[in-house]
């Protein structure tokens, strides 16, 4: 057998070869591969001289049947400003079509947002001429953040009209910009209070124990006290000189929000009508998941898990160094997960005092 006659048959699908071989008597043709079945072939003509030549046995073959067209549109929005459609159209639609008159094969794009089960009345119709052999087509989308669905059909000649064939599925075109939603939820404190009493789980989880928030800053911060930084450090020796004058200050001096031993920073001063004040400080947002079955703990002490394993706590953050091992265990008690984070705070200036103290301020 000559060479061109092999290449011919190499490039043959394997549903050929095993007709071939089937005409040829091949034994096992159907469980031998497309080389075994090649080899097989050019074995048996040459062993018994047939004259049928390649091409008379594939003029002889019938065509592979082909599966028959149905007529539908794929809607697949790609990006906030792009979309990408394709269709098949059957035989028998487009033929009934052409009788009927179609002249352009065209694209509608409805804006149904709103509209229950893609309502035929949509805001807003948008037609588009495509070729009339292509099966595919990239659409620009109208507005983002929206519902659209495509139609399939041809524009009739001089005397109008439409043939619809297909409609898509909807399908939502996504935001062009981030969403404005905000899921966190805060809850809201009073700047006149202790800052510890703003440090709470949301409002889902108020069954936990208040002061877990305050115990976690004071385990963070327990080796660094000594060592305090900023107007922490200067808050911490002044309430020391004052307590042991006699006095009574608070952490932060003469309240939970001033920084000097007074008001004023002088005392005997007498009230004035005029008065302004300031308040400020800040919080650190711990947050994480981890399996719902575990057993998590910040500094040793157990943070509870919601019901999806995921956790939130927000925790003071007062001027030094604050550490925050956070720690999972299984519900095995096999496996553990861990890490441990690291934050610093500094406060360079502090000209500030509460509502109560602004009164007597002295201009």
């Amino acid at each position: 057998m000559s060479q061109k006659t092999l290449t011919s048959l190499a490039m043959m699908t394997l549903r050929q070869l095993r007709q071939i071989a089937s005409d040829l008597g091949v034994s096992l043709y159907s469980r031998k591969s497309k080389e075994e079945l090649v080899e097989a072939i050019s074995t048996r003509q040459v062993e018994e001289g047939k004259g049928r030549s390649l091409e008379r046995i594939e003029a002889e073959m019938a065509p592979a049947p082909r599966p028959a067209a149905e007529t539908r549109v794929v809607f697949l929005p790609r990006d906030p400003q792009w979309a990408y459609v394709f269709w098949d159209i059957s035989e028998d639609d487009r033929s009934d079509a052409l009788h009927a008159g179609a002249s352009q094969l065209c694209l509608r794009v409805a804006d149904v947002t709103g509209l229950a089960g893609g309502s035929a009345h949509p805001h807003t119709l948008q037609e588009v001429v495509v070729d009339s052999h292509a099966t595919e087509w990239y659409l620009p989308v109208p507005l983002s953040d929206r519902d659209y669905r495509v139609e399939l059909g041809y524009r009739k000649g001089a005397g109008g009209g439409w043939i619809s064939l297909a409609y898509s599925s909807v399908a939502r075109v996504p935001s062009l910009h981030p969403s404005e939603q905000i899921l966190d939820q805060f809850v809201p404190f009073s700047l006149d209070a202790f800052p510890s009493a703003s440090t709470s789980l949301p409002a889902s989880e108020e069954a936990v124990d208040s002061g877990l928030h305050e115990r976690l800053y004071q385990s963070a911060t327990s080796q660094w006290r000594r060592l305090g930084r900023g107007s922490e450090a200067f808050h911490e020796i002044d309430a020391t000189a004052g307590l042991e004058g006699g006095g009574a200050f608070s952490a932060s001096g003469a309240g939970p929000w001033a920084s000097g031993r007074s008001a004023s920073g002088m005392g005997g001063v007498g009230s004035r009508q005029r008065s302004f004040w300031l308040v400020a400080d800040a919080e650190l947002i711990v947050y994480g998941a981890t399996d719902p079955a575990a057993r998590l703990s910040i500094g040793g002490e157990e943070v509870p898990l919601s019901a999806d394993g995921t956790f939130r706590v927000q925790v003071p953050f007062r001027d030094g160094q604050q550490l925050y091992p956070i720690e999972a265990l299984a519900a095995d008690g096999e496996q553990k997960r861990s890490i441990t984070m690291e934050f610093r705070r500094s406060t360079p200036e502090a000209n500030v005092n509460s509502r109560e103290a602004s009164i007597a301020e002295w201009f």
